[in-house]
């Protein structure tokens, strides 16, 4: 029998670490990548993936913000791992509720690729030179509100679906551009799709955009022993941040939300945004603090923005 030397111990490798994720290519890709993480850290680990169709993936003809949001990616691989048939589930942590079910904690994030949206077109070099009429495919409320201020004039396609079904709309002339995360068109191989990165001035992330997740049970210690190996710390202390103030916003869909941290040698800077879905108003707020007070940075950037006004708007949007 083989065996993993550890923290704690010698654990046990004869058992076969269960995957449970998402059936879309993207998430595959991911879920791939997290099993090749554990393989390497781990030689004569084996691993095997639980593909599942979530009910996000069902519903495809509405935005997100109608049908119940983003955790609708998560439930079915999250009952998964309260019923004992994975190990773990993959995510995309943009797609992570803030509350996740008592049992069940994020054992591991994985190092964050590139956290920024992408601008891709076939006819235009750049969002810049977009029409003022232009035709623009996503179903992020965060992005349609960010990229109106400089195309007041915009019509929105919902875009719903992975990422080449939402290729093929831009393909089919259904929309000038389309606006995705460009994490998820590098990992696939799809970077020479990408038109223009957008700075975060521009379009700021998603809460989590870019990082990988891993779920596993709490109390599954020869999970969590493995996990341990592949978790990035730098990682962690960003989407701590970020995840803060989104938990002290009690967001969810219905509101465009964006927030991004990254590090400044030993502080961290964190950007927050708040806004009403027509974008008519936008709340911002940055601040910098120790690295060391990652989650007390997103809470004091979400009371900022909450005494602008967001608290205002959440309550209207029936969040409060």
């Amino acid at each position: 029998m083989e065996f993993l030397h550890s923290q704690i111990g010698v654990l046990p490798l004869n058992r076969v670490v269960r995957i449970a994720t998402r059936k879309s290519p993207l998430a595959l890709w991911q879920a791939e990548h997290v099993a090749e993480k554990l393989r390497a850290a781990h030689p004569g680990l084996e691993t095997q993936l639980f593909p599942m169709t979530t009910r996000g993936d069902k519903l495809l003809d509405a935005p997100l913000a109608k049908v119940g949001g983003k955790g609708l990616f998560v439930k079915e691989l999250e009952q998964s791992l309260l019923e004992d048939r994975a190990d773990l589930a993959v995510h995309s942590m943009k797609d992570v509720p803030v509350e996740l079910p008592e049992s069940l904690h994020i054992g591991a994030l994985l190092e964050r690729e590139d956290p920024r949206d992408a601008f891709v077109s076939h006819r235009f070099a750049r969002l810049a030179d977009l029409p003022p009429d232009a035709v623009v495919g996503t179903s992020s409320l965060r992005r349609q509100c960010q990229i109106r201020l400089f195309l007041p004039g915009s019509r929105w396609v919902n875009l719903r679906g992975n990422v080449n079904t939402r290729l093929a709309k831009l393909h089919a002339e259904e929309c000038d551009a389309i606006i995705l995360a460009a994490a998820g068109l590098q990992r696939l191989g799809l970077g020479h799709d990408i038109t223009e990165i957008l700075s975060p001035d521009i379009s700021l992330p998603a809460i989590g955009q870019g990082v990988l997740g891993v779920e596993c049970r709490r109390d599954d210690t020869w999970t969590n022993e493995l996990l341990g190996a592949i978790h990035h710390p730098e990682t962690a202390i960003v989407t701590a941040a970020e995840r803060a103030m989104n938990e002290r916003l009690q967001g969810g869909c219905q509101v465009p939300i964006a927030g991004y941290a990254e590090r400044l040698e030993q502080n961290l800077r964190l950007k927050g945004l708040v806004a009403t879905p027509d974008g008519s108003t936008m709340l911002r707020c940055e601040q910098i603090a120790s690295a060391s007070g990652a989650h007390e940075l997103g809470i004091a950037v979400a009371e900022d923005l909450l005494s602008q006004g967001a608290d205002r708007i959440l309550r209207e949007l029936g969040l409060r």
